[in-house]
């Protein structure tokens, strides 16, 4: 079977997207830049930024490399070529994620200081500036995966001789894309969290600064955090949840149907994609404000717009191209997408629900020491990871039901996770657009603009903790899925190898790679915490060290300037330290569980991590969420400096490498652990065949 006619449609609105990109950032340059204060502190924001991403890249070259050569060795099959092919899609993969983050960034960084000078003006203007740019970073995301994708299917079509086996070639296309997300989310993690306790503790707790106050040395650290956490960090992360949808979809697709109805099945999917472009288009222009309203009911407008052109796209669709095919009903296939992004959107607004209004300001209430506010914002996150799992549940038992159940009803399943991500250019844009308001508000106050100004991007600010919060949840929602799509597409693998995956509970070694499973998520958050403390202990020693010796720096002297330089630095070098073992450790485990203990233990482990794993994401992010807004909400009515404050601003330090390194890594390493497996497949078989004790656990 060849490519089908709709992947022209998906390379066009690749084509459209990044095209559209392309005029938001000419329209986010276009606008001025503001005063030299300004302009001095986005210049130390962006060369921060950029010089993180690049040593962070350089870093990550050796390792692609590595892992590259280990593919084109180690792997062979029934396709010709399968190890440099699957090599090739590799590098492709880390590039095209890589390009997301590095554009995403260049944009954000350059839109902070114009959104601050644009909300000199009115909020307005600040919201046209900020919302743009997060538009660049959400439709490259989208434009890129769905350019990278449909290329190299059309290349490795064109020589295997059929999308079949092509889309197993692909598999490593994926796992670059969820290997540099992983780094990227851990390495920008650690270091924008690092910047913001030191920045927090001492600043705050320890000097009672306001918000980044300029005399703070991390402020500057602080700042280009946001954007190496919250906007390359996060792209990558929805960019692999994105491939990584489309790629098990298809696989599934292939496996459920054969002849025509194979054929459509993979087209409905590439036309679905090219029809989510378009929408997530049309819910940027959703988003309008009037002077002195409320941005995140903008924001929340825009995309409800999308999800609702998408809706209409996707039936249209299903109804007018396709119609029943050899007995497949076509529009079951559209209902499953749009099962997948209703429960989306509820997972999104539960996010909202747990961190923002009242639920919020019950934290604060409890704030009144550190003890009850600690214990307050770990049973909310508990709780809300309830209602989440639920709606997951949903989604998987309503896709496979659509569908009829059987393998075509674990293709229902991959189409609600394509549905999930259906408008990803608008979520991640929402998303994006967060960060570029929170460095305008640091801007605001370093450059010491009129008060009106910091209440403006403030309003800004608020609204993006709150939408960021629901992007988490898209992108939690969509890694349960994905990671259970390619968990099914290992099953799949295996069985082309001649192996019959087994997943009997009663069967010891099941239960065993289970249990491992289950750990993992919990030793890499023991891992990426210790990470962010170790890397904010050293932050917190050189704030303490420039106030100690620096004379009238705490005091504000004139011409007494703190050395932001050397906390960017230092948070750096933390960060890329720390990084490696997490990112290491994820890799690692799935294939030595493989080899060693077989793939039906290397099975009992995915799932045993998808069920420990999704809960524990929620809970750190929601958690993390309500603790920042409870602080931001005691400033906001007047309680800085109150005892109440620190211990709100103590909590939010807790919070911080929950909600931004944690958790949003979790769903990168559930999705890598799923797509090495079924990379790799091969070579767990060969491996464990050759253990001694293959006959006894086979």
């Amino acid at each position: 079977m060849q490519l089908p006619q709709e992947a022209v449609y998906a390379l066009i609105s690749g084509v459209v997207g990044l095209v559209f990109a392309a005029v938001m950032a000419k329209k986010v340059m276009a606008k001025d830049r503001g005063n030299a204060a300004m302009i001095e502190i986005q210049d130390n924001i962006s060369v921060g930024a950029m010089t993180f991403l690049k040593r962070e890249y350089r870093v990550l070259t050796p390792f692609v490399v590595g892992v590259a050569l280990i593919l084109l060795f180690a792997l062979s099959g029934k396709i010709d070529g399968l190890g440099w092919k699957t090599s090739v899609a590799f590098i492709v993969g880390a590039i095209c994620s890589s390009l997301c983050g590095f554009g995403g960034m260049k944009i954000a960084t350059a839109a902070n200081s114009r959104t601050t000078q644009a909300a000199t003006k009115s909020f307005n203007e600040a919201l046209n500036v900020a919302f743009p740019g997060g538009v660049v970073m959400g439709m490259l995301v989208m434009s890129m995966g769905i350019l990278g994708l449909t290329g190299l299917f059309y290349l490795f079509t064109g020589m295997s001789g059929g999308v079949r086996d092509a889309s197993v070639i692909m598999a490593g296309f994926s796992m670059g894309a969820s290997s540099i997300a992983l780094f990227a989310r851990v390495g920008g993690g650690i270091y924008t969290k690092a910047a913001d306790v030191g920045a927090d503790l001492v600043g705050k707790v320890e000097a009672g600064l306001p918000e980044d106050d300029p005399r703070n040395p991390a402020v500057i650290a602080d700042n280009v955090g946001d954007n190496v956490g919250d906007v390359a960090g996060m792209g990558a992360d929805l960019f692999e949840s994105f491939v990584g949808a489309l790629l098990g979809a298809i696989i599934l697709g292939l496996a459920a149907f054969n002849g025509a109805a194979a054929e459509a099945a993979v087209g409905f999917i590439f036309a679905a994609v090219a029809a989510g472009v378009v929408a997530s288009i049309a819910g940027v222009f959703g988003v309008r404000v009037k002077e002195g309203g409320d941005p995140q009911s903008a924001l929340r407008k825009g995309t409800i717009v999308s999800a609702v052109m998408f809706v209409a796209l996707i039936l249209v669709i299903a109804n007018v191209l396709y119609g029943d095919i050899e007995g497949v009903n076509a529009m079951n296939w559209a209902l499953a997408m749009v099962l997948g992004l209703a429960c989306g959107l509820g997972i999104g607004f539960t996010a909202e629900h747990y961190t923002s209004g009242k639920t919020v300001e019950d934290l604060a209430e409890q704030s009144d020491n550190y003890a009850t506010n600690i214990i307050g914002g770990l049973a909310l996150g508990f709780r809300s990871a309830v209602f989440p799992l639920l709606i997951i549940c949903v989604a998987v038992v309503g896709g496979y039901l659509l569908l009829g159940g059987g393998s075509a009803g674990m293709f229902g399943i991959t189409l609600a996770a394509v549905g999930m991500l259906g408008t990803l250019g608008i979520t991640v844009g929402v998303d994006a657009y967060g960060p570029i308001a929170d460095n305008a508000g640091g801007i605001a106050e370093g450059a010491h603009l009129p008060p009106e100004v910091r209440e403006r991007t403030d309003a800004l600010d608020s609204a993006g903790n709150t939408t960021a919060a629901i992007a988490k949840g898209f992108a939690i929602g969509s890694a349960a899925l994905t990671a259970l799509a390619l968990f099914v597409a290992y099953s799949t693998a295996l069985g082309d190898l001649d192996w019959k995956l087994s997943l009997d509970v009663l069967d010891p070694i099941v239960l065993a790679g289970m249990f491992i499973g289950g750990v993992v998520p919990f030793l890499f958050t023991a891992d990426t915490m210790n990470a962010v403390g170790r890397a904010a202990q050293a932050v917190i020693h050189e704030v303490q060290r420039q106030f100690r010796d620096i004379p009238g720096l705490r005091e504000g002297k004139e011409g007494v300037k703190a050395d932001f330089a050397k906390c960017v630095d230092i948070t750096t070098q933390g960060a890329l330290k720390e990084m490696v073992r997490p990112g290491v450790l994820a890799i690692l485990i799935p294939l030595a569980v493989g080899c060693f203990l077989g793939p039906n233990a290397l099975g009992g482990m995915l799932a045993g991590s998808l069920v420990a794993g999704v809960p524990l994401a929620i809970m750190l992010a929601n958690a993390g969420g309500a603790w920042d807004n409870a602080k931001k909400h005691i400033e906001k009515t007047g309680g800085k400096g109150t005892d109440r404050h620190k211990a709100a601003v103590v909590g939010d330090t807790v919070g911080d490498p929950f909600k931004d390194t944690s958790g949003p890594s979790i769903n990168i390493l559930l999705k890598l652990m799923a797509v090495i497996s079924l990379v790799f497949a091969p070579l767990v078989v060969k491996v464990f065949e050759m253990m001694p004790w293959f006959d006894t656990f086979k």
